[in-house]
Formats: C-alpha cells, sequence, structure tokens
C-alpha cells in the first residue's frame, strides 16, 4: 500500500509506470522547492538509471 511511503519504499507494482510515476515526483519536489534526502535520492537515481531519455514534458502549475 503506498500510504504516506515516499519513493525510497515503494513504486508503482506495473514497471511500465515507473518511469512517469519518478518524473511526476521529481517535478512536484521541485515545483514545492521540497526536500530529498540521500536515500530518497539513490533511489531516484537508480530508477532513473532503468527508463529511456526519452524527453518529459512538465506542466507548470499557473
Amino acid at each position: 500500500m503506498k500510504a504516506d511511503q515516499d519513493l525510497a519504499t515503494w513504486l508503482p507494482p506495473a514497471a511500465g509506470h515507473r518511469c512517469q510515476y519518478v518524473t511526476d515526483w521529481i517535478a512536484d519536489k521541485n515545483r514545492w522547492a521540497l526536500s530529498t534526502d540521500t536515500v530518497e535520492r539513490d533511489a531516484l537515481a537508480g530508477q532513473l538509471g532503468q527508463c529511456s531519455n526519452t524527453p518529459i514534458t512538465i506542466a507548470l502549475a499557473r
């Protein structure tokens, strides 16, 4: 169950959705200027290393 877990402890079960989830996570962290600890940063880097180099689009809130 996702509940309030961060990326270091939970990813979508379907591997095909993980890259989008991770990029959305990063966009939200940037948008709200949220901090990232070392464990979370390492999890992000590990997951992004499994994603293709497909450009992503981040919709900015207005």
